[in-house]
């Protein structure tokens, strides 16, 4: 028996706590909680006639540490799953530290206000230092390592699909494919179609300043960083089709080189199509990507906040997309002093999601994965003092665990990405 706070109640966290509801034996209890409460009422709703979990809602803004901590004290949690904002990551975590309460994220901390003076300092000093410009890293919660194993805590960071799938697929080749790992390349597809000119199939905030940032990969021992969009593949992915990919930083590079040491280059691409691109650009072209507040008729606003407002919500596209995701892994490296290619993947349906719990492949690929991280916790599968991402856990129940609940993993052992 299990009682689990949830913050958050967008797509993704709609998604986690539909699939936490399908485990009611281990998921027994759940507070689902958020700014506007309204929206966790509703889901409760939804819910309550389909599961044996116990429900509740609350109201809590997760930007105001004494909020979070007042919340945990009053619904005792032993696990706080955080599906909000990345921005929010820190205060959480502090919330988890006060109380003494395992914490788990989706993805890891970046600032909203990327002009922060202080906040500013550290990161240009991290620019000079690591070699890669973007706004997010995982300083700042590894600066936590100490503070949770001192206090008998676990720390899970990263539960999504990337990261957190493809991190439990490294680990996975690691463990059971490859002596030593050469390469490492995670490719992203989102081959559906939602019929919008454009949209983003994740918080637009955070989809496009991740997209507009510089690309970079890490090869023999440092990084190498390029301007945004300039490596391009095209790659023939399963019940997909041939797609334009396109090499961007992303979060979880920084981990696999910290815990695998041997690889000599890591690469992340995501395909995207030329209208997006187009749109993309012409909108950071007039600013409309800045994160500056600027005043407009008396108030200050964030261009991007705004253009967000103006976006189709990414959780209103669940029944207008159609197609297939095509996520995954492929490794070069040698097993038995042989050379080794293999690649491991999930395709996801669209439509079959919405179909499950309405929403697109998006959500349901990172809400699924967010779920059965925390089933990992909930059961002692990863039960661990200090502050982890998932490849450095034990890949094999986690993977086990997608596999029953919407994820199932497939393997090809030749294909071929040709640079």
């Amino acid at each position: 028996m299990s009682r689990v706070l949830v913050i958050g109640c967008g797509g993704v966290a709609s998604v986690a706590i539909q699939k936490c509801c399908q485990v009611s034996d281990v998921f027994t209890e759940i507070c689902i909680a958020s700014r506007t409460k309204s929206k966790c009422d509703q889901l409760a709703e939804k819910l309550r006639p389909l599961t044996k979990t116990v429900i509740t809602t609350a109201q809590v803004d997760a930007d105001k540490v004494e909020e979070v901590i007042a919340l945990i004290q009053e619904y005792k949690p032993e696990l706080v799953m955080n599906i909000a904002l990345p921005y929010q990551d820190l205060t959480i975590m502090d919330a988890c530290l006060a109380c003494g309460v395992n914490y788990m994220d989706t993805a890891n901390y970046e600032p909203e206000d990327t002009d922060d003076p202080e906040w500013r300092s550290i990161y240009e000093k991290r620019c000079e230092e690591a070699g890669f410009s973007a706004y997010f890293d995982y300083s700042w919660q590894w600066a936590y390592q100490e503070k949770f194993k001192e206090a008998g805590l676990m720390a899970l960071l990263g539960s999504g699909f990337d990261p957190g799938v493809t991190q439990a697929y490294c680990a996975y080749a690691k463990k059971h494919e490859f002596d030593t790992i050469d390469t490492i390349d995670i490719l992203d597809c989102n081959g559906g179609d939602h019929g919008y000119a454009f949209a983003t199939n994740f918080n637009p905030e955070i989809n496009l300043r991740e997209v507009s940032a510089p690309g970079s990969y890490w090869e023999d021992g440092h990084w190498i960083e390029i301007p945004p969009m300039t490596i391009k593949r095209e790659y023939d992915f399963d019940q997909v089709g041939m797609k334009d990919m396109y090499l961007l930083h992303h979060e979880e590079i920084e981990s696999l080189a910290k815990n695998i040491p041997e690889v000599k280059r890591i690469r992340f691409f995501m395909t995207f199509g030329q209208s997006y691109l187009d749109h993309m650009r012409c909108l950071e072209d007039v600013g409309m990507l800045s994160t500056t507040p600027i005043m407009y008729e008396g108030k200050e606003i964030v261009p991007i906040q705004f253009l967000k407002a103006l976006l189709p919500d990414p959780a209103s596209l669940g029944p207008r997309t159609k197609g297939k995701t095509n996520i995954g892994c492929i490794f070069t490296g040698k097993k038995d002093g042989k050379d080794k290619t293999w690649y491991i993947y999930n395709v996801c349906d669209h439509e079959a999601c919405y179909k499950e719990v309405g929403s697109q492949a998006i959500s349901y690929t990172t809400g699924v994965p967010a779920m059965c991280g925390a089933l990992m916790m909930l059961t002692g599968e990863w039960n661990k003092p200090g502050v982890y991402t998932v490849e450095e856990l034990n890949p094999d129940p986690f993977l086990d665990a997608l596999d029953k609940y919407g994820l199932p993993r497939s393997i090809s052992e030749a294909p071929v990405l040709v640079d």
